[in-house]
């Protein structure tokens, strides 16, 4: 019996290493990730500048404390802001803590505002996070369950429904922020209008709302621009990050611009481990290379290339209903719930993931190349066959 908690419906595998898009497991089988750590490993498994930067900080410093100056931490967060468009950053280690950042960043705001008891608009199957705060913003109800009574503040409304969230928002006065994804992961992959995107943008600059986009699988190359927003032409006032960002290491981040950026202030949050020297010297070396390879652009002619070549070989056959996401977020809608294909891809030696009961999701690495990417539409299209 294993000693760890039976928190995760795990596979009979197990992997010891991994080059590019390809890992091994344990017997010396190898199998096409097209999963990424489910949008983690961006740049691949043992990218050089990841194993050259882990090891150079590992073998000089690899944690102090917040309570002083940290280098790395600092040279990350000037690239972060520079890139997205923010003003400061907050570090977290992993995406919840960066939600968790955000959400307590909008109270506050809403309490420097003589707001007492501020709500937070949030979406229908929305995601994120599992921790005590995140949980009641994120829109699933088994998530969810024998975790009761949640944290209070937050409203819910239809996602990609602008008519109805400015209803609802206007019918509270204790509105302080929207927060929502460009593109729901978790969510079957639903993706949001530019014309429900930038209304929301509008509303809240109009009410003097946050805006706030969890780019926390959407960010750091994955849908082609470095975070989504940027292509979608408007920009939040927070903005949270991990997954990618570290290609691995636990690391998340929370940004923010404007009259945001300064609502927190020492002693009204903190990590012990955020952004420390290891973790932000590996983040920023993928944050190097993704400018530097330009990885966006690969991500984009890639994300088209699979989504044709998926049209072509399925079309007709009455089982794909849609094709959802931006670039190397892909969605395969199917018309009917399809999870065994999970095991099944696993035995055919290609990982992938389905949720929502019937999106297959696929993640594969930023640096995809067409051989990989016809293999990937190869197999995944035998599997799609599979099904009555």
């Amino acid at each position: 019996m294993s000693a760890i908690m039976n928190t995760y419906g795990r596979l009979p595998v197990t992997f010891v290493s991994g080059e590019g898009s390809w890992i091994k497991d344990t017997e010396g089988k190898t199998y096409l990730d097209a999963l990424c750590g489910i949008a983690v490993t961006g740049l691949g498994h043992a990218h050089p500048a990841v194993v050259n930067a882990l090891t150079t900080q590992g073998s000089q410093l690899i944690h102090t404390s917040n309570l002083y100056g940290i280098e790395r931490q600092q040279e990350l967060a000037d690239a972060l802001t520079r890139i997205s468009g923010m003003d400061k950053v907050f570090f977290g280690n992993s995406g919840a803590e960066a939600n968790e950042a955000a959400i307590k960043l909008a109270r506050k705001y809403g309490h420097q505002r003589g707001i007492s008891e501020p709500v937070i608009m949030v979406m229908t199957k929305a995601f994120h996070g599992r921790t005590m705060g995140t949980l009641p913003a994120t829109g699933n109800a088994k998530a969810q369950e024998g975790f009761g009574p949640l944290l209070g503040g937050f409203i819910r409304v239809p996602y990609n429904d602008l008519e109805t969230l400015t209803k609802v928002a206007k019918a509270n006065s204790n509105v302080v922020a929207v927060m929502l994804e460009t593109v729901q992961g978790e969510g079957g992959l639903a993706t949001a209008s530019l014309e429900y995107l930038q209304g929301v943008r509008e509303l809240c600059s109009a009410n003097e709302w946050l805006m706030m986009v969890d780019e926390v699988q959407t960010g750091n190359g994955r849908t082609g621009s470095y975070f989504s927003y940027q292509q979608l032409g408007f920009v939040p006032d927070v903005v949270t990050t991990a997954k990618g960002l570290g290609n691995g290491l636990p690391i998340g981040a929370c940004l923010a611009r404007g009259v945001a950026a300064d609502v927190l202030q020492p002693g009204s949050h903190g990590s012990t481990y955020g952004g420390n020297p290891l973790c932000s010297a590996v983040a920023l070396a993928v944050v190097n290379t993704i400018e530097q390879e330009g990885l966006c652009n690969n991500v984009l002619e890639m994300g088209e290339y699979l989504a044709t070549a998926f049209r072509q070989r399925l079309q007709g056959n009455g089982k794909l209903v849609d094709i959802r996401g931006r670039g190397l977020m892909i969605g395969l809608v199917m018309n009917q719930d399809c999870p065994q294909l999970v095991a099944k891809a696993l035995e055919k030696g290609i990982l992938i993931n389905v949720t929502a009961g019937n999106v297959i999701r696929l993640l594969p690495a930023l640096n995809l190349n067409k051989q990989d990417a016809d293999k990937i539409v190869e197999l995944v299209c035998e599997l799609i066959d599979t099904l009555e």
